[in-house]
């Protein structure tokens, strides 16, 4: 558990020089997969709204990340990590309360985030702060393809 979780933690919007550190932060956590190439997931959000796309840090280290949207029907909550070394420390409840609040602010009515159903301790975490399952299915369909991709950070190699 992170001794040091109030201590200079502050959430901000990303910024381009954030962008190996928040790499590494979803490499890490496990966000990055094959078939999202996660520069261009920056570069989409960026375009759209970059306002909704947080970083958090402890010092000038970027330790947690979360990115919304809002489509003016369904506020949506995405990349939600905070380094393993810092997790547990309620870092990832103040990133939501971040989204939550921005998205408030635009008039969003609800907000809609997805989980495997396998991941059973993220899905612990989000209930523990209020979100509860809805009787939905979820289903989707590819347009884009993203470039093939190896993202692994530079001074990773070997690194679990």
């Amino acid at each position: 558990m992170a001794r040091h979780a109030d201590n200079g933690f502050r959430i901000g919007t990303y910024q381009p020089e954030d962008q190996a550190e928040l790499l590494a932060l979803w490499q890490q956590c496990g966000l990055i997969v094959p078939w999202n190439n996660p520069l261009s997931d920056i570069e989409r959000k960026l375009a759209d709204s970059p306002e909704l796309f947080f970083v958090g840090k402890l010092g000038t280290r970027l330790v947690a990340s979360c990115m919304a949207g809002y489509d003016g029907h369904r506020g949506w909550i995405y990349f939600l990590a905070v380094l393993p070394a810092e997790q547990r420390a309620g870092l990832a409840a103040r990133m939501v309360a971040r989204a939550e609040a921005s998205l408030a602010e635009l008039g969003c009515p609800k907000i809609d985030l997805m989980v495997r159903d396998s991941n059973t301790e993220v899905l612990a975490f989000y209930q523990s702060v209020g979100y509860q399952p809805d009787p939905v299915r979820v289903l989707s369909k590819r347009l884009l393809e993203d470039e093939a991709h190896d993202f692994t950070p530079a001074g990773a190699a070997g690194e679990v």
